[in-house]
């Protein structure tokens, strides 16, 4: 997938398909939540000066890994310190199913524990490492 809007699509796509996931555009820029808490930050559709193509995702076991990613880093606003990773949508990037297992651990890490649980029956236990 060498277009970013079609993997941005895809992630946004699979983070909404999580149980009781749903979008919110505050600031401006798409958010996907879960019981009023962000778990996946998508930015803002098109590319400006102070936005790029990219998005956020919380990572507590997996940080490290998406931080190989060339052009990740860890999020701003001190979001970083609590294992909020920035992915750039563009350039060399894992396949989207590892962009899914990270959206996913990012809604585990947020999400209560019975959609967890919800989550955890409908793919047949927890995602494998």
């Amino acid at each position: 997938m060498s277009d970013w809007r079609e993997i941005r699509e895809r992630v946004r796509a699979f983070a909404l398909g999580l149980p009781e996931a749903g979008e919110e555009f505050p600031w401006e820029e798409s958010v996907i939540k879960v019981n009023k808490k962000v778990f996946v930050f998508l930015g803002v559709e098109e590319p400006t000066e102070r936005w790029r193509p990219g998005f956020t995702v919380k990572l507590p076991e997996s940080a490290g890994h998406a931080l190989a990613v060339p052009g990740a880093e860890r999020a701003g606003y001190n979001l970083g310190r609590a294992g909020w990773v920035w992915l750039p949508f563009t350039g060399d990037l894992p396949d989207p199913e590892v962009l899914f297992d990270w959206v996913e651990e990012s809604y585990r890490a947020v999400a209560p524990k019975r959609l967890v649980k919800e989550l955890d029956a409908r793919v047949g236990g927890p995602a494998a490492d």
